[in-house]
């Protein structure tokens, strides 16, 4: 038999830390978690703010979070589902609609903390870099740190999108244009790279999706039927994209609060396992036993096997 080094001793094994539950589910990035979340000594316990950017397969998840020992407490939060109520009905992960969730968050961060009559941020859209704390002011404007957990920071990424989306919002956050969709990098070491504002713009109010719509009804009219069902049964086409974008942006300054949930008058009714509610549908729910009576459950299940293998 070939000489087995040992590898891993009981040495080793004595030394072992088990990682942290959620960097054992690739959940969170520790190491960049901790930088973001480190406070001087000498600010003593002042909070520090994360502009939090997630996406799902459906929408776009938006927060203004800060940590403590407990855990996270969050400000303030907005979800591209809520676009609905300010006029864009569909669309809810692409990225107009993860700016105009940034812009959405900005706006209710700063109505919270009574900043909004302060920092307006930028009204008028046109992809220009565009820096809060630039502007002449008596106080200092509502600091975050970008956080986007484990995405890639790639150029052109809708993270981008919701980001500034925060910053025209009014929301102070440390960036510049290279990640921006419209950057064009420098050929030659020494030179700086080129930012399309134009070309960001674009992106903002949704244009890419307005070409490819317009693409695909010309060229594959039955693909486009289905591709862009949700649009078709709401009545958006192609010419109205910008101008539901345009609508949805007054209407988030003008009040981010958005419209609250109607409640469904529904009442349940119980008789036995069976839930019946007042809109017609009905519920299976079984009932909860006593450890008593599970026992009985199991035994009477026991009893009625022994008795059919008897008869067997």
């Amino acid at each position: 038999m070939a000489f087995v080094k040992v590898l891993k001793t009981a040495a080793y094994f004595k030394r072992f830390q088990v990682a942290k539950r959620r960097r054992r589910e690739g959940k969170t990035d520790y190491y960049a978690r901790r930088k973001m979340v480190r406070q001087d000594k000498n600010k003593f316990n002042n909070r520090k703010y994360r502009f939090v950017v997630r996406f799902t397969n459906k929408r776009c998840i938006c927060q203004c979070a800060y940590a403590t020992l407990r855990g996270d407490v969050v400000v303030a939060a907005a979800a591209s589902n809520e676009l609905s109520a300010f006029g864009i009905a569909v669309g809810h992960k692409n990225y107009a609609a993860a700016y105009a969730t940034g812009l959405l968050l900005a706006r209710r961060v700063l109505k919270k903390f009574d900043l909004d009559e302060k920092f307006k941020g930028k009204e008028e859209i046109d992809g220009e870099e565009y820096h809060v704390e630039d502007e002449e002011n008596e106080q200092r404007p509502f600091k975050c740190i970008l956080d986007v957990g484990l995405r890639r920071t790639c150029v052109g990424h809708r993270m981008w999108g919701a980001l500034k989306g925060a910053v025209d919002g009014g929301l102070h956050i440390p960036h510049s244009t290279k990640n921006f969709p419209g950057f064009k990098p420098a050929e030659e070491k020494g030179q700086e790279g080129e930012y399309d504002a134009e070309a960001h713009k674009d992106r903002i109010f949704g244009n890419h999706v307005k070409e490819y719509m317009e693409m695909l009804q010309e060229e594959d009219p039955t693909k486009y039927e289905a591709h862009f069902s949700k649009f078709i049964a709401k009545g958006i086409d192609a010419e109205k994209m910008e101008d539901m974008y345009t609508e949805a942006h007054e209407k988030i300054r003008s009040d981010p609060t958005g419209e609250p949930a109607e409640k469904k008058a529904i009442t349940y009714e119980r008789d036995d396992d069976t839930v019946k509610a007042s809109d017609g549908t009905e519920h299976v729910r079984s009932n909860k036993i006593t450890l008593t009576q599970r026992r009985e459950k199991v035994a009477a299940k026991i009893a009625a096997a022994q008795a059919k293998m008897m008869e067997e």
